[in-house]
């Protein structure tokens, strides 16, 4: 039952084929086994209690899709009972009183939170290492990282430690780790998945909650479980109805490669790109080149400033305790002063930027039914690398800028769904995006659908480990 998809797995559970003491017995038995290698599942609870749970469950008529599924939570998520840190060593033994809004849906579905998933410090920057608890590692090779900030869901999907998987993406952190992993990652559009009532709520609209999975039906059903309005934050948005089937026969496909350049691409990334648009040509889509629709640099400086913004109003204690600040890495501290430093017109600047982008993309989905970018630049980076500082000779000026291409969906809130679509000549796995029209959850995950049936690439090609 470790291969089966999270939808048959439910239908076993609710036709009482599997009880869900089996399904727990067989997960830790998993994570045994597979965990110490790539290290993506931390602060698991004690075994014991967890199989008391699930047998407790065996008896009990199903209440939600999730019935008796042990899920590991990312560890950017507080979660009532469980060990949430963060990824910082200021939250080493942080148990919370409550859970996030998240993690309550997942209960709400019959889940039982079983463990976290490894993230990086604070969920910044794409790679999942922490001072806590280490590096989680590519399932498809040990050396290399399985990206972020959801790395150690994605790790953990690919090596059948879970059947689904949350996650969250401000800067592609639901994609970059799905194409390290071969593995789906939605971003959905913004405010489906509604915030915590937290802080701020007005202007913080770029990050969001998203489901990963190894199936595009799995991800979908889970968008399900997380959607559906949160009355005390505004921007409420409607759940979808789930509907996948989609013929791609006339279906409209922009290629923007790598945005007339601005991006820089390893070898070989555009290349698997290109191959998989022409196998969704002979699935009857229409694939056309696109040039830059708008300026790549435009987005990358409303983008950075809007993310410092963000950050400083968060997280300024970070760096105004010196206590804190010694305890936190230094990309968080770099986002911190770079939002302190900023002015309100600078702000205002950046946010008529991106209200520009909205329009043209908006115009851009009149003439498309989606826009397909690379899911990441590079492909899975030495573990022990902090950040790629170059990509083929270029240098990047920050400790994100490797992964550009993620933000032209992410600015606007864009639905964004990254696929498998190969490997590279040593085995390391990519994806690319496909971008729909805000409101088009379903739409975007039809067309990917259409290709998981297609390829199956997650079931074709699993890590060795799994």
């Amino acid at each position: 039952m470790l291969q089966w998809s999270a939808t048959v797995l439910s239908a076993a559970i609710h036709a009482r084929k599997v009880a869900p003491s089996e399904v727990m017995a067989a997960w830790l038995a998993q994570v045994a086994a597979v965990n110490p290698a790539v290290n993506a599942v931390v602060s698991q609870r004690d075994p014991d209690e967890l199989m008391a749970e699930a047998r407790a469950l065996d008896d009990v008529a199903p209440q939600g899709w999730l019935h008796g599924f042990p899920f590991a939570v990312k560890d950017l998520v507080a979660t009532e009972g469980v060990r949430t840190t963060w990824g910082s060593p200021l939250y080493r033994d942080h148990v919370p009183l409550k859970d996030d809004l998240v993690a309550a849906r997942l209960r709400a579905s019959g889940a039982v939170i079983a463990a976290k998933t490894n993230v990086p410090e604070w969920g910044q920057g794409s790679h999942s290492f922490n001072p806590i608890f280490g590096v989680t590692r590519n399932p498809y090779d040990l050396s290399r990282s399985a990206g972020g900030s959801s790395g150690g869901a994605a790790a953990a999907l690919a090596t059948r430690m879970a059947w689904v998987a949350d996650g969250s993406d401000m800067m592609g952190s639901l994609r970059n780790p799905a194409a390290f992993c071969n593995v789906y990652g939605f971003r959905p559009t913004w405010g489906l998945v509604p915030q915590d009532a937290e802080g701020d709520t007005y202007l913080s609209t770029m990050s969001t909650e998203g489901p990963m999975g190894r199936t595009v039906e799995d991800v979908a059903r889970l968008l399900l479980v997380l959607a559906g309005e949160n009355s005390e934050v505004p921007f409420p948005r409607g759940v979808p109805d789930l509907r996948l089937d989609r013929d791609l026969r006339g279906c409209r496909i922009g290629w923007l490669a790598d945005w007339g350049g601005a991006y820089a691409m390893e070898p070989g990334i555009l290349p698997l790109c290109e191959a998989a648009l022409r196998q969704m040509e002979e699935m009857g889509a229409v694939v056309e080149p696109l040039p830059p629709p708008f300026p790549a640099e435009k987005l990358w400086s409303a983008w950075v400033t809007l993310r410092a913004m963000m950050n400083a109003g968060s997280k300024r204690a970070l760096a105004e305790d010196p206590a804190k600040r010694a305890l936190t890495k230094p990309e968080t501290i770099w986002e911190i002063e770079q939002g302190m430093g900023l002015s309100a017109q600078a702000v205002y600047e950046a946010s008529v930027i991106r209200s520009r982008w909205h329009a043209h993309a908006a115009r851009l989905f009149h003439r498309y039914d989606a826009v397909v970018l690379p899911s990441a630049q590079v492909w899975p980076f030495p573990a022990d690398w902090r950040w790629p500082q170059e990509i083929a000779g270029r240098q990047m000026d920050t400790y994100h800028r490797w992964m550009e291409v993620v933000v032209p969906a992410s600015l606007i809130g864009l639905p964004a769904l990254s696929v498998p679509v190969g490997f590279s000549d040593t085995g390391l796995p990519t994806g690319m995006q496909i971008i729909g029209r805000s409101g088009d959850d379903m739409g975007v995950l039809g067309i990917g659908q259409a290709w998981h049936r297609a390829t199956e690439w997650p079931q074709r090609r699993p890590p060795a480990l799994a």
